[in-house]
């Protein structure tokens, strides 16, 4: 006789974990290392006081990067605000944010990446890569693009046809304590 719970194994419908959700943590951790080892590697050539001093004008120099983008960033989206247009395309302020910001973190290879992010040939390539990449994972969404959700959104109708009306509460004032007059037919 045997009580207990039983021996067969269970099986979950779990779905699978990502390829970026299983190595991240593995890559930021070979990233950690990697900054810190070479690191060490400078120390011992030259000193501890010039790697003391190489993070410092990294940081410096990764603020003024930040700090210029986003005055950039900012003047861009004023001026296109001012015309009465939609702001259009910042040209790059996002990627000189964020190299100003790898250059502000501590370590050799993040103020390399974050230098190399500066010059506008790799801003321009990186920036077709992200677009890329965005729209065809956009494409192959199961939810579709922005768009189909903007339509989606705005329809009531299997047949598409947009419903026009408003929303009526069930509240019989108002906030001002008057009644509401009847709604038209």
């Amino acid at each position: 006789m045997t009580t207990g719970a039983s021996t067969s194994p269970r099986t979950t419908n779990r779905p699978r974990r990502s390829r970026l959700r299983t190595f991240l943590p593995l890559g930021v951790a070979a990233w950690l290392v990697l900054e810190i080892w070479l690191l060490t590697v400078v120390a011992g050539a030259t000193g501890g006081l010039t790697v003391f001093l190489l993070l410092v004008a990294g940081l410096v120099l990764g603020s003024l990067v930040v700090k210029r983008a986003g005055r950039r960033a900012f003047r861009n989206l004023n001026e296109a605000l001012q015309r009465g247009g939609s702001p259009s395309r910042t040209g790059g302020n996002g990627l000189m944010m964020l190299g100003g910001l790898l250059l502000m973190l501590p370590g050799l290879v993040s103020d390399a990446a974050g230098l190399l992010l500066l010059l506008p040939p790799v801003q321009k390539a990186v920036g077709r890569y992200a677009e890329r990449t965005i729209d065809r994972t956009l494409r192959q969404s199961p939810y579709g693009s922005f768009g189909d959700a903007f339509q989606q959104a705005r329809m009531h109708r299997p047949d598409g046809k947009i419903v026009q009306g408003e929303v009526v509460r069930d509240e019989p004032a108002d906030t001002r304590g008057e009644p509401r007059p009847p709604l038209p037919r």
